[in-house]
């Protein structure tokens, strides 16, 4: 699909650039991703790890945004929601995509290999793949479990940051990446439901498009049910205190009782609402991981 290009200068180049990156999205991801950092080296990690493992995370998300918003560049052109993204609108050709994302991808791996380790960086690059290949190209305009299936690249940042600290991957950190998987169904299934148009004019297999909006809202609230005693599995492990678990668990109340509310009600206006707060949860969840960290480790420099 051609598209005539807009005149371009400078300034709009550089904001079509960096648009190609979601930069919201990177930087919800990287908030995923400090938390592990101060946990696994129980306390501030040293600059060159900690500094490393956060420009490296935001390289690998922009990277993979860069990648998807090149193979999605047709669709994006029928979603009203994304008609104005820089490729479908023409404010850049679609060779630019791919080239910032060869780019930030090599970028991404000097900075997790030179500043951390191997394992930080291979990790990095199987998010790029897994999402700009494994989600965007095959799952997304096969499947309705898309998402669920490709939440996983948007749930690497804390298992990139744990390996940068210790050059494995342990087991609050799955959880953090679990809490990140397991939100991303709800998140995007609020989504999906009051833009469900927008995805049927495309042709992509969202839940609401192909199993109906009853069972769309009943899947939200179950995944809700699992995510929220997930959050609450650190706390036995001995990785957290009350600081972040008294109020995790308060969020995850709100968090049921609005997928809930959403079930019971089969309003689709609810969906809206929901969507913004799971973002609200996300960053206050993580932020709270952080905060409690820092806290339990006594402001310490670890590793």
């Amino acid at each position: 699909m051609s598209v005539a290009l807009a005149p371009a200068t400078a300034r709009r180049t550089a904001r079509a650039l960096l648009e190609l990156t979601k930069p919201r999205i990177a930087s919800l991801v990287v908030l995923t991703g400090v938390p592990a950092l101060l946990m696994a080296a129980g306390g501030m990690p040293a600059p060159r790890i900690f500094f490393g493992a956060v420009i490296g995370t935001v390289l690998a998300a922009g990277s993979a945004a860069s990648f998807n918003m090149y193979f999605d560049r047709d669709v994006d052109a029928l979603m009203r929601r994304t008609a104005s993204r820089p490729l479908p609108s023409g404010a850049l050709p679609a060779s630019s995509a791919v080239q910032l994302g060869f780019v930030l991808a090599a970028l991404a791996w000097a900075v997790l290999f030179f500043a951390t380790n191997l394992l930080a960086a291979s990790l990095a690059l199987g998010s790029i793949f897994y999402y700009a290949i494994v989600y965007t190209v095959w799952l997304k305009r096969r499947t309705p479990e898309n998402i669920v299936i490709g939440g996983g690249a948007g749930a690497s940042a804390p298992l990139i940051a744990w390996a940068a600290v210790t050059g494995t991957i342990g087991l609050p950190a799955v959880l953090l990446s679990a809490i990140v998987f397991l939100w991303t169904p709800p998140h995007f299934w609020a989504l999906a439901l009051y833009r469900r148009e927008d995805y049927a004019r495309a042709g992509i297999p969202m839940l609401p498009v192909t199993h109906g909006e009853p069972e769309t809202r009943k899947r939200i609230l179950l995944y809700t049910l699992v995510l929220v005693p997930v959050t609450l599995l650190l706390l036995p492990l001995g990785a957290v205190g009350l600081v972040y678990a008294i109020p995790a668990f308060g969020l995850g109340i709100l968090f049921i009782v609005q997928a809930w509310r959403l079930w019971a009600s089969r309003e689709i206006v609810r969906a809206p609402a929901l969507f913004r707060f799971s973002i609200l949860y996300l960053f206050a969840l993580f932020a709270l991981l952080a905060l409690d960290a820092v806290l339990r480790s006594g402001g310490r420099v670890g590793v």
